[in-house]
């Protein structure tokens, strides 16, 4: 299946209004049409999540929330949402234990080229679990 050009329903887990647009962004070039919420602390993560978005774009270290956090809160709630860390800053270890606990990929934002095919082969991923 081809996932471009296709409405991609996103939440992205970011403090950085900037941030979340250049996400955005990289999406669209790569041919997505993204329908994107920015959520930041735990209660609006909650409040937008559901089983009808595609994919969580997620910040790793947010100054209320952080994407450790919100990996956990989609596992309790049993929802099969892809989800992908983007982060300025994660160490290697942190990087390994998103990955254990059900992260698809991280990415750091310096480099968002990567973000378009990682957004790919996690939607093909879910795509043979269904």
């Amino acid at each position: 299946m081809v996932f471009m050009d296709m409405e991609l329903r996103v939440l992205i887990v970011e403090d950085s209004e900037m941030d979340a647009e250049l996400m955005v962004m990289r999406l669209e070039i790569e041919g997505y049409n993204p329908a994107w919420q920015r959520v930041d602390t735990r209660q609006t993560f909650l409040e937008a999540l559901n089983e009808d978005l595609d994919i969580i774009l997620s910040d790793w270290t947010l100054p209320q929330f952080s994407g450790l956090a919100a990996l956990r809160l989609l596992k309790e709630k049993d929802l099969d949402i892809p989800f992908i860390i983007i982060s300025g800053s994660i160490g290697e270890e942190a990087a390994l234990d998103a990955l254990r606990l059900g992260a698809y990929d991280y990415i750091l934002k310096d480099r968002p080229d990567r973000l378009g095919q990682a957004v790919h082969n996690a939607l093909e991923q879910k795509q043979l679990r269904d």
